[in-house]
């Protein structure tokens, strides 16, 4: 399981499907991640949960697919 500690600013982060999803921002406390909003289709910020990534390396991977994550995504004005 990844941990906060590995997720890092700028890391692009792909969907279970190979699909780019975001860019990290920041972690947003220990458990969820923010995405930039200037990557995002709708140019505002998303929060996602530690729970869905699968691995880390040079970018976050998710256990979900894209249409999955941008379904289930916390959205913030």
């Amino acid at each position: 399981m990844a941990t906060a500690e590995q997720v890092r600013e700028h890391m692009e982060v792909i969907a279970a499907d190979g699909a780019h999803v975001g860019t990290v921002d920041h972690m947003d406390g220990t458990s969820r991640i923010k995405l930039t909003r200037t990557d995002s289709e709708d140019g505002k910020h998303h929060l996602i949960p530690l729970d869905w990534v699968d691995h880390v390396d040079e970018h976050v991977h998710l256990s979900k697919s894209a249409d999955d994550v941008r379904s289930q995504w916390q959205t913030l004005n």
